[in-house]
């Protein structure tokens, strides 16, 4: 019967770089593989061990490259459904409900973009009920404008839970999500 691995092998790491810059999420096990090889170092570790014949290791929660990696990331966040509805907290913005679909502000019909800054998370109650009318028409407001999501949890996990050991390489408050 072949070893089961333990549970904390197949969490998530994150992966920095030479400079700390914060590049990726990769397997604990990928992270255990680049300590071993001497490609990273660990820079914060879980509580569990992996062992193996000849030596035993602290989980990886952080890891930092050992040589500078440079990466070009894309210029915005990828727009996606999940991420809509992770960046309004699944909160319809016209009514406050629980939000079942994305709306675009200025509907695609008149010329509204698919971008960050026009589609909203929406209760299909609001949905509907807007159709393909502008908020002028129908004397709504917004509580606040629609944004593109910024900061380096958004570049890189996206709508992903962010794990809190993580917070202080991504530069984020304790009590704030991505």
């Amino acid at each position: 019967m072949a070893p089961v691995p333990a549970r904390s092998t197949a969490a998530a790491t994150l992966l920095l770089n030479a400079t700390y810059e914060p590049l990726c999420v990769v397997s604990s096990r990928r992270a255990i593989v680049l300590v071993l090889a001497d490609k990273a170092v660990s820079v914060h570790s879980a509580a569990e061990e992996v062992h193996a014949e000849t030596v035993s290791l602290p989980v990886p929660v952080v890891v930092r490259l050992t040589r500078y990696v440079r990466v070009p990331y894309p210029a915005q966040v990828p727009l996606s459904r999940r991420a809509v509805f992770h960046r309004d907290a699944s909160t319809c913005v016209y009514c406050g409900g629980s939000a079942t679909s994305i709306d675009h502000v200025v509907p695609r019909s008149r010329g509204g973009t698919h971008t960050w800054d026009n589609v909203v998370a929406a209760c299909r109650r609001c949905n509907h009920t807007k159709a393909d009318r502008s908020l002028a028409e129908l004397g709504w407001k917004l509580p606040h404008p629609p944004r593109t999501p910024s900061g380096a949890a958004w570049r890189l996990l996206g709508a992903r839970t962010v794990d809190p050991r993580w917070r202080e390489w991504l530069g984020m408050p304790e009590s704030v999500s991505a």
